[in-house]
């Protein structure tokens, strides 16, 4: 009910915005030329196309800054704030949008009261409606009466969320405890046992359980009570909590399931995710074979063996796939490995030493200028890798993990990542590692990716060491 009075509400804030942008470039027009008498003039299709273009992208901005959430702002004067900030960006594409084409006859004038009477516009608008929700809308005869039942500590979260819940009228009218400890505040009606004596009480439409699912309360029964009492029930299940994992609601073929997200990606941001892949990948493979004849002309010069070095490599989840790179050390490396353990500089399941006497010189180069990292881009393309991911590990090393160390393969592994462009070369910590790693899963954004591309390329063509 809530998820659908919000998308309701969202929908008329779009549209609110959208006519306060239309009228006030219509405003901004006549005031500019009734300042000069009428004799000012402009194309009624480039009002329209300002117009529009101002509307379109002002719904993306907002949307991408929160103003569309379902959440009602604690102060209104941040949120105009806020508000100022996206129509200054709408205008700052509609600027570049005049300077691309050439419009030089523009209105320095109109662009800003145009700015200047959106913001206003705008502004009244949201006030309105956040004013009407949250001093009016919860006082209608037929806004929905809540009641919560749940200890102190996960009544208290409920209820402060419920109060900040976007809704067109909702009110809390009080929470029953499941103990008689945790009673003592003016908003608690009773103990879970009352449930009954409470609705026939007040009027309420729905009773939202907030319980950590002690054995000892019967949660099936006062479900199985509100339900013959029509009354509607919101269960917040018990192993939810607010440190812990996303946890969502899906129907697959009319059967409901609830299903705990460790990660934030969700499938239009995986689709994203892979397009940006296809076309680095496809631009990354394109300079792979390009380059190939003379990096595999030098390697061959260089040393004995072949030009490409492949590797069983541990990707999302446990998946095993083949690793391809342009070979950097000698046909030996593997063997000579043991001998080196000692001079690890990494601490924890992860390997590398300075100076490493199995590195050929040709190797070097293509390690400090990272044309090694190229023929990944084929293993981009296969989908076994991402641009963006954490390192893959060997399965030796994954069979070293401790439980939490397996979150940092939750994820397709990736080409580059946080670690590479957070000093790279100077981690010598792997629980530091992954703690990047984790922090790079579980705040992901798709823009992020492109800051850690462009990051990546920048770190790479300073040379500060190999990815």
């Amino acid at each position: 009910m809530f998820q659908q009075q919000v998308r309701l509400i969202y929908n008329l804030l779009m549209l609110l915005d959208a006519l306060s942008i239309a009228l006030a470039g219509y405003l901004a027009f006549l005031l500019r030329r009734s300042l000069y008498g009428g004799r000012w003039h402009m194309p009624g299709e480039l009002l329209l196309y300002s117009i529009l273009l101002v509307v379109l992208v002002n719904n993306y901005v907002m949307g991408r800054i929160g103003l569309y959430n379902e959440g009602l702002p604690s102060r209104v004067l941040p949120h105009l704030w806020a508000v100022f900030k996206a129509l200054v960006l709408d205008f700052l594409v509609l600027g570049a949008f005049i300077f691309a084409f050439k419009k030089t006859g523009y209105s320095r004038l109109f662009f800003f009261t145009f700015l200047t009477l959106s913001f206003v516009l705008v502004s009244l608008n949201r006030v309105l409606v956040i004013g009407y929700c949250r001093h009016f809308a919860g006082k209608r005869f037929h806004a929905r009466q809540l009641l919560l039942v749940g200890d102190r500590e996960r009544g208290q979260i409920v209820a402060e969320a419920l109060r900040r819940q976007l809704s067109w009228g909702h009110k809390l009218l009080g929470r029953l405890v499941v103990e008689e400890k945790d009673a003592g505040s003016s908003e608690v009606l009773g103990t879970l046992e009352d449930l009954p004596r409470i609705l026939r009480r007040f009027p309420v439409d729905e009773v939202v359980f907030a319980v950590k699912g002690q054995k000892s309360i019967n949660i099936p029964h006062y479900v199985d009570l509100c339900r013959r009492m029509g009354v509607d029930v919101r269960i917040l299940p018990a192993f939810w909590s607010p440190e812990g994992a996303r946890l969502h609601a899906e129907m697959v073929q009319e059967i409901p399931f609830l299903v705990l997200r460790t990660t934030p990606f969700n499938a239009t941001g995986l689709l994203y995710k892979r397009i940006l892949d296809i076309a680095g990948g496809l631009v990354g493979t394109a300079l792979f074979l390009l380059m190939y004849p003379f990096v595999a002309l030098a390697i061959k010069l260089d040393s004995p063996g072949p030009v490409l070095f492949k590797q069983k490599r541990v990707g999302q989840h446990g998946r095993v796939f083949t690793l391809y790179k342009f070979r950097t050390m000698y046909v030996d490396a593997e063997e000579r490995k043991k001998e080196l353990m000692k001079k690890n500089i990494m601490k924890g399941p992860m390997f590398k030493v300075e100076d490493d006497p199995r590195i050929t010189r040709v190797g070097r180069f293509l390690r400090r200028t990272s044309l090694d990292e190229f023929p990944q881009f084929w293993n981009v393309l296969k989908g076994e890798m991402s641009l963006v991911g954490t390192r893959p590990p060997t399965p030796e090393e994954v069979e070293k993990y401790d439980l939490w160390h397996w979150r940092r393969i939750a994820i397709k592994p990736g080409i580059t990542g946080l670690w590479q462009i957070s000093g790279r070369n100077k981690i010598t910590d792997f629980d530091k590692v992954v703690e990047l790693d984790c922090k790079y899963i579980e705040n992901w954004r798709f823009l992020d990716d492109i800051k850690i591309i462009l990051k990546t390329i920048v770190v790479v063509l300073s040379r500060k060491g190999a990815l």
